[in-house]
């Protein structure tokens, strides 16, 4: 599962939100901006999903991708 091209795009113009992720998951800003790059399943834990729904007010249907299986049915 990995995150949607909005909410990607959405975390990359957001500083504070690096830093929120960053301490959530307890790892360094500079691997935030990694798994941001490489849309990394670890953006997808439950603690980074609730900073994500809160802080960009994005509905949860926008978070995450689809898996190619639900889109085809």
């Amino acid at each position: 599962m990995r995150l949607s091209n909005i909410a990607i795009l959405a975390i990359r113009g957001h500083k504070d939100i690096k830093k929120m992720l960053s301490e959530a998951l307890d790892v360094t800003p500079k691997v935030i901006y990694e798994y941001i790059r490489r849309n990394d399943d670890n953006l997808t834990k439950a603690a980074a999903l609730e900073i994500i729904k809160r802080e960009l007010k994005i509905p949860e249907d926008q978070i995450l991708e689809r898996d190619k299986a639900a889109k085809d049915n």
